[in-house]
């Protein structure tokens, strides 16, 4: 969408670094060097529909890093046939999607800290904790407990930096004393809205395009946390295009939405670092902010970001992918760890659609 409504105030997750090795009986780590790949239509369709057929039965999906062909991870021949059958490449695991599912809700249970998140890797068929600076020691000791009893289900790393929540004022959109950015225009019938991150939404109920304008548009919807999006419907009588600022003078038209498929290219378009890429390295994503709160589902990715960028459209090509949630900062300009809120449930959400 044309960011004629972008809004701000952004989660911040630092940048982060390996610091602690798998424990034993994990599988290799993945290598994380590279752009991503592209994903094609047909790759998202065949995803959503092999996520339905297999459900839990699958630890996940993954894009080959050279070829770019989806690979599905099954624990059996007979769900490998219907990979196949579907178009698809099977890899064999030893670690189903209920098996890493019972991984977090044991992490949830146990070890719902502030300065941790945890996610699924398909590409190692493991859940990945990641501790940041602020946890302890004896927290550390508590996370490499809770993995050892999971036999290699699940991956330690400390993290430099902290989880945390953090919000900038200044410039683009203001609501309730915040800047944040949009993400994508949708619409239901002739009705034009714009959705945004839920801990934007909940600063304010009236958005404006510059500090103490006119106001544009009101709050309709709001969830976080536990979920990171919200919706806002335009008052103003506007009609925007339904396409993201690419910040150079021209705009990608946004035609669809899916969700995001580990080891595939996305760009980010928010109001403070601009226009940044990278790929998907996580899906199914749990963060505990340094407040206290905690949002599920998340995707994370190698994506650049910064305080301002919350709420920015996460997209590849024509296809909407999610909502920038937490900022992982970029010191190198190349390397970051933006967290995104999958698109399509905050559609689903309140019944509305890209367009």
């Amino acid at each position: 969408m044309k960011r004629t409504t972008p809004l701000l105030a952004a989660l911040a997750a630092l940048p982060l670094s390996l610091l602690s090795p798998a424990p034993s009986g994990a599988a290799p780590a993945a290598a994380e060097p590279g752009p991503g790949v592209t994903a094609s239509s047909s790759t998202y369709s065949q995803n959503a529909q092999l996520k339905r057929e297999l459900g839990t039965r699958s630890a996940g999906s993954y894009l080959d890093a050279e070829t770019g062909e989806l690979i599905t991870t099954v624990t059996g021949e007979a769900d490998a046939a219907k990979v196949r059958a579907a178009g698809g490449r099977a890899e064999l695991v030893a670690r189903s999607g209920a098996r890493l599912q019972s991984a977090i809700d044991a992490l949830q249970q146990d070890a719902s800290v502030p300065g941790t998140s945890w996610g699924i890797d398909p590409r190692r068929n493991q859940v990945v904790v990641e501790a940041d600076s602020t946890v302890s020691r004896a927290g550390l000791r508590r996370l490499a407990d809770i993995a050892a009893a999971q036999g290699g289900a699940v991956q330690v790393k400390r993290v430099t930096g902290t989880f945390r929540e953090e919000v900038a004022g200044g410039g683009a959109i203001y609501g309730g004393g915040y800047r944040c950015s949009s993400a994508f225009n949708v619409s239901a019938g002739s009705t034009r809205y714009f959705v945004t991150a839920g801990h934007c939404t909940n600063a304010g109920t009236d958005w404006r395009a510059t500090s103490g304008g006119a106001v544009i548009g009101q709050r309709t919807g709001t969830s976080f946390p536990t979920n990171d999006y919200g919706i806002v419907k335009y008052t103003d009588g506007s009609a925007p295009a339904g396409n993201v600022d690419l910040y150079n003078g021209s705009y990608q038209d946004i035609t669809s939405a899916a969700d995001p498929v580990v080891g595939q290219a996305v760009k980010k378009s928010g109001s403070t670092t601009k226009v940044t890429s990278g790929k998907v390295t996580q899906t199914n994503v749990t963060v505990n902010y340094g407040s206290g709160k905690t949002v599920y589902g998340m995707v994370k990715t190698t994506v650049c970001s910064g305080s301002g960028d919350s709420g920015g459209a996460h997209f590849a090509g024509t296809t909407a992918l999610g909502i920038h949630s937490g900022s992982g900062g970029c010191s190198d300009g190349v390397n970051g760890s933006a967290i995104f809120q999958p698109v399509r449930e905050a559609l689903s959400a309140y019944g509305v659609n890209v367009y």
